[in-house]
């Protein structure tokens, strides 16, 4: 077998010579025919030129082809990975907590309903600081929410005149349980950081606990709902935030607080939409009967107490 195939390369050798003797001989004949003979030439070598061009032709075809695959394979894989992050956050969002609407404007008072009492034993003092209301348990620092001062000032994408009851009645209440000097711009702009703000509706309820645990203060639902419960806990040096309903104060929801108790069993509040309500004295009966008919996050009644010394 080793003889018979060692016999059989020399074979090989003298095929391999002749094709290369022949590729060289066709390489100088077309040569020649190129400084010779430019026509023929160019009749010879244009086929393999157009076969050349289409084969490049359709590389680049393919090539663009495959990119663009890719580039689309990309977009695709982008867009669905947004999708599956939207929904796995919807998914695992809590339930939205929905606002009462609380309106830009106060309501008139309406004839229908029961009549405050007379002005009494309440005022407001212009101090260095701005107004205080006297004769609750505690001074109370006050700030009306359409003050031009802060009026226009932004509230998320509203403004504070019309939709800023909420930090404007914490506002009320940090500045007077506590030594923070602040103003309803501060609680506003620390409210949207902090996600209460609520687009064209006000304030989320939940703003009440979340501004009272970080500025030191205790807050904890109020659920007693007679005149006598009521008046009780305004005797101790601490303030209620109601959210109000339809009634003497708003037309949807509303944020007051209710600041102390006369020695006839009327109730103080400190409307941040009307100084005038401020200096009235109120029928416990009243502030009851028009709260909202809200139960979220401790809604419509809430304690809040000072740091303890």
């Amino acid at each position: 077998m080793r003889k018979d195939s060692g016999s059989r390369r020399p074979a090989w050798n003298l095929v391999l010579i002749a094709l290369l003797a022949a590729l060289c001989i066709g390489a100088a004949e077309l040569a020649a025919c190129r400084h010779f003979a430019p026509e023929t030439y160019e009749r010879i070598v244009a086929p393999a030129r157009q076969a050349a061009a289409a084969v490049a032709d359709v590389g680049r075809a393919g090539l663009n082809a495959i990119g663009q695959f890719c580039r689309d394979t990309a977009d695709l894989a982008g867009r669905t990975a947004q999708q599956a992050a939207a929904f796995w956050e919807e998914l695992t969002a809590p339930d939205p907590e929905v606002p009462e609407t609380q309106p830009p404007s106060a309501p008139p008072l309406e004839e229908s309903l029961p009549p405050a009492t007379e002005p009494p034993l309440t005022e407001v003092l212009e101090t260095d600081s701005g107004q205080v209301l006297t004769g609750g348990t505690v001074p109370v620092t006050y700030f009306c929410q359409s003050d031009e001062t802060w009026a226009e000032q932004p509230y998320g994408t509203d403004t504070i005149g019309p939709y800023g009851c909420g930090p404007t009645a914490m506002a009320m209440a940090v500045t007077s349980l506590t030594d923070t000097d602040t103003d309803p711009v501060k609680i506003a702009a620390w409210a949207v950081d902090h996600g209460y703000w609520a687009r064209r509706s006000g304030s989320y309820h939940s703003i009440v606990q979340g501004i009272a645990q970080d500025f030191g203060l205790e807050a904890e639902p109020f659920t007693g709902r007679t005149p006598s419960e009521l008046r009780r806990a305004l005797r101790s040096k601490d303030l209620l935030v109601a959210l109000m309903g339809k009634g003497h104060f708003t037309t949807g929801g509303h944020f007051i607080l209710i600041r102390g108790v006369t020695l006839s069993g009327e109730v103080l509040v400190a409307d941040p939409n009307s100084l005038e309500r401020s200096l009235q004295t109120w029928d416990p009966q009243i502030i009851l009967d028009e709260l909202s008919s809200a139960r979220d996050h401790g809604a419509p009644l809430w304690i809040l107490s000072a740091p303890a010394d």
